[in-house]
């Protein structure tokens, strides 16, 4: 009877195990476990932001929440970014960890002389003093159909400012493991998701389902290794990269694909060791291309040691330099495609 008893309990825990491998969530359901993760672990974090409480969050990220932490830590804000995240940012001075949730970035214009000036600049203006560690997250970049003021890449934005982090998921172990890195962080993180990722399921990984699972803040990853050409990216357009890798791998054209993960600080060594082993370059990112973080890199590129191993120039593919149209053929016009990556990458390499 033990035995048959022993071969039960290995045969459910290899089921257990078989199942827990293969588990597959989307980025709000990530985000979700993470938060309710880390306010158990740390009675100092709590969330705010509109209609994260009594509604769950516009995308859920916070549901069930408030019945259980209740308006102390999970707290319903009015429609006033400047004065949310004014509020985040003095609880973080007073020793609090917020996350402000901003139901897009493109309301945080709204509140970016609190980001910037208050948040970002204090540590630094204190002498080292005063810590401000506060998140903020929410939806960045071009969604669909909502047009020109709802449409926009943050990315090159908020990684200008130094005194900030920034990072940006792509799938749901970057999400859950760089929210869980950005709330223990001591400094501002802002973290820039993707509404169109929202609904993708994503595999995640034994090790990403442990409580103590964090993606490092400032480390790449390099999603497909590959010898003739790096495409570099961060955020949804990682994903046309590797498609668009998966598509010319049957040309004999192998990509090696980087996402970036963090934009502040930029892990360029990454980004220079690939370029000297495949001599090719090629950025993508769905922002403008004036003054954005694939110039970032091709400066950085230039200005280092992976220069002299171009075999040809660097090659941007970005959005259009327009504000987002609303008809969807110039919306998708408008945003990076597979086909555009493909043309880039035979562009560089002379195909």
């Amino acid at each position: 009877m033990a035995a048959v008893s022993g071969l039960v309990r290995r045969s459910l825990e290899q089921v257990s195990g078989l199942l827990r491998r293969r588990f597959h969530r989307t980025a709000p359901a990530a985000l979700q476990v993470t938060v309710r993760e880390e306010l158990e672990r740390d009675e100092k974090v709590f969330l705010l932001g509109e209609e994260v409480a009594q509604y769950d969050g516009a995308y859920k990220v916070s549901r069930g929440l408030w019945k259980k932490y209740g308006d102390k830590r999970i707290i319903d804000t009015p429609i006033s970014e400047m004065g949310f995240a004014g509020i985040a940012v003095g609880a973080a001075m007073a020793g609090l960890r917020p996350i402000c949730e901003f139901m897009t970035f493109n309301f945080s214009m709204q509140a970016i002389d609190q980001v910037i000036n208050s948040a970002a600049k204090t540590y630094y203006m204190s002498g080292g003093l005063q810590p401000v560690p506060i998140v903020f997250r929410g939806p960045n970049g071009a969604s669909a159909g909502v047009a020109a003021q709802h449409s926009q890449c943050f990315a090159a934005w908020y990684g200008h400012c130094p005194g900030l982090k920034v990072v940006s998921p792509w799938n749901s172990e970057d999400a859950k493991g760089l929210i869980k890195s950005a709330i223990r962080d001591n400094n501002p993180v802002v973290v820039l998701e993707n509404e169109l990722m929202y609904g993708v399921p994503f595999e995640l990984s034994s090790e990403a389902q442990s409580k103590d699972f964090l993606v490092p803040i400032g480390k790449a990853k390099i999603e497909r290794q590959g010898t003739h050409i790096t495409v570099v990216s961060h955020s949804r357009p990682v994903g046309h990269c590797l498609e668009a890798a998966t598509v010319l791998s049957k040309e004999g054209i192998e990509c090696e694909v980087i996402n970036m993960r963090t934009i502040r600080p930029m892990d360029i060594e990454t980004i220079e060791a690939s370029v000297m082993k495949t001599n090719h370059l090629v950025t993508v990112e769905g922002g403008w291309p004036q003054f954005g973080v694939g110039a970032e890199i091709c400066a950085r590129i230039m200005e280092g040691p992976a220069f002299n191993f171009l075999d040809a120039p660097a090659v941007r593919v970005t959005g259009a330099d327009v504000p987002m149209p609303y008809a969807k053929i110039l919306e998708d016009n408008s945003v990076p495609q597979v086909k555009d990556i493909i043309f880039a990458i035979k562009k560089t390499l002379n195909i």
